[in-house]
C-alpha cells in the first residue's frame, strides 16, 4: 500500500494546523503527555475505512475551540504516483463524513483500495481479555489489508442487518417478503466476510506457525462463532428470538478470534499485561510481513506508545522487524531515547504540548 509523504491536519483535536512531511520509512513523533501525539494516529487512521483508532463519534474529533468541522489530508506515494486522499465534516453536519480523493467526492468504504491500516494503542494492551467486539475491529483491520473490499461487505451486510431488526421490533407485523430479502442480503454479504475472515485467519496461523521468532511470544489463532452453514434459512428461524432480543442473534457480526499462548498453552486472555501485549505485536508483525509478501504492498503501521515496558532487547527486536516488513511505520512515545535504534534514516518530530482544547 502507499506510504503517507505529507499529512495536513485543520481544527482536528488539539491541533489547529498542522503539516507533516515523511520519509517512506519509520516516522518517530515525541513529546509530552498532551501534547497531541495520538491524535496524530487518530488523524491518520481516518484515512481508512471505519471510525479511527479510537472508534468515537466523529464529531468527537473537531477542535473544541475550532468551528466545528475537521479535516485530514493526505499524499500517498502510490505506484501510478501521488494521489491526494482526505476526509472530515463540516459544521452544519458533524457526524456525515466527507471523502475526497484526487479532488473527487467518494466514499469511506474505498478508502481501504488506496491505504491499508493496522494500529496499535495502549487501549489495546488488555484485547484478548476484552470484549469479542473489540477482537473483531482489530480482526476486520487485519482483513482489510488483504481484502479491501472487506469494508463493502461489512457496510452491507450492517445495513441489511440494522433494517431487519427495525423491521423485527416495530409496532406494525412485519413484511416476511421484505424481511426474506434483507436476510438473503445478510447471508450473501455474510459469507463474503466470514470467507475474507477465514482466509486470512488460516493464512496468518500458517505464518505464526513457522515463526522463529523467540523474542516475542508465539500465538496460536483461529477463528471461532459466527458460523452458519445457511445464513438465511437460519436467519428466518431465528425471527421470533431476535425480535426479543432486539438484535441479530447469529451471524458473522458474532465471530471472534481466539488467541492461544502457544508456550503456556492458555488463552491468551490470562496472561499477564505483558505476555499479553508481546502476543499482540507478534501477531501485528506477522501480519506484515504477510501482507508485504502476497501483495508486494506492507500496511501501514501505526503504534501508540509502542516502545513502553519493553525492555532493551525486545525494542531492538521490534525495530529490526518494523525495518524487514516495508512498513511505513509511525511511532509515538515521550522519550526520545526509546526510539534510538530505529536507525538513522527515520522521520523524526517533537510535538510541543498543545494548548489546553
Amino acid at each position: 500500500m502507499p506510504a503517507v509523504t505529507r499529512l495536513a491536519l485543520t481544527d482536528f483535536r488539539s491541533h489547529a494546523a498542522l503539516a507533516i512531511d515523511a520519509g517512506p520509512g519509520a516516522i518517530v513523533i515525541t513529546g509530552e503527555n498532551g501534547a497531541g501525539k495520538t491524535n496524530i494516529l487518530d488523524a491518520i487512521s481516518l484515512l481508512g475505512p471505519g471510525r479511527g483508532l479510537r472508534g468515537v463519534a466523529l464529531s468527537d474529533a473537531a477542535r473544541s475551540s475550532g468551528p466545528g468541522g475537521w479535516t485530514v489530508a493526505a499524499t500517498l506515494d502510490a505506484a501510478g504516483g501521488p494521489v491526494e486522499i482526505g476526509t472530515g465534516t463540516v459544521a452544519a453536519a458533524p457526524e456525515r463524513r466527507q471523502v475526497r480523493i484526487n479532488g473527487a467526492t467518494s466514499t469511506a468504504a474505498t478508502l481501504g483500495d488506496w491505504l491499508a491500516l493496522v494500529w496499535l494503542t495502549p487501549a489495546m494492551d488488555r484485547i484478548f481479555a476484552d470484549t469479542p467486539a473489540a477482537r473483531r475491529r482489530f480482526l476486520d483491520r487485519l482483513v482489510l489489508a488483504l481484502h479491501p473490499g472487506h469494508a463493502r461487505e461489512s457496510i452491507r451486510y450492517d445495513a441489511a442487518m440494522r433494517a431487519r431488526t427495525r423491521l423485527l421490533t416495530g409496532e406494525a407485523p412485519a413484511d416476511p417478503h421484505w424481511l426474506t430479502a434483507l436476510e438473503t442480503a445478510m447471508a450473501e454479504h455474510g459469507a463474503a466476510i466470514a470467507d475474507a475472515r477465514a482466509e486470512t485467519v488460516d493464512a496468518l496461523a500458517d505464518r505464526l506457525a513457522v515463526e522463529s521468532d523467540t523474542v516475542f511470544a508465539r500465538p496460536l489463532i483461529a477463528l471461532g462463532g459466527g458460523d452458519s452453514a445457511d445464513l438465511a434459512a437460519a436467519l428466518a428461524r431465528s425471527r421470533s428470538a431476535d425480535a426479543a432480543a432486539g438484535r441479530a442473534l447469529i451471524g458473522p457480526h458474532r465471530s471472534d478470534l481466539l488467541v492461544t499462548h502457544a508456550g503456556k498453552g492458555e488463552a491468551a486472555a490470562r496472561g499477564s499485561t505483558g505476555e499479553q501485549k508481546a502476543l499482540l505485536i507478534a501477531i501485528v508483525l506477522a501480519h506484515a510481513e504477510l501482507v508485504a509478501q502476497r501483495t508486494g504492498q506492507p500496511p501501514l503501521l501505526l503504534l501508540d506508545e509502542i516502545a513502553a515496558h519493553l525492555d532493551f532487547r525486545r525494542r531492538a527486536a521490534l525495530f529490526s522487524r518494523l525495518a524487514a516488513t516495508g512498513s511505513q511505520v509511525w511511532m509515538t512515545g515521550t522519550d526520545a531515547a526509546l526510539f534510538t535504534d530505529v536507525g538513522p534514516d527515520a522521520t523524526r518530530l517533537r510535538i510541543e504540548s498543545a494548548p489546553s482544547d
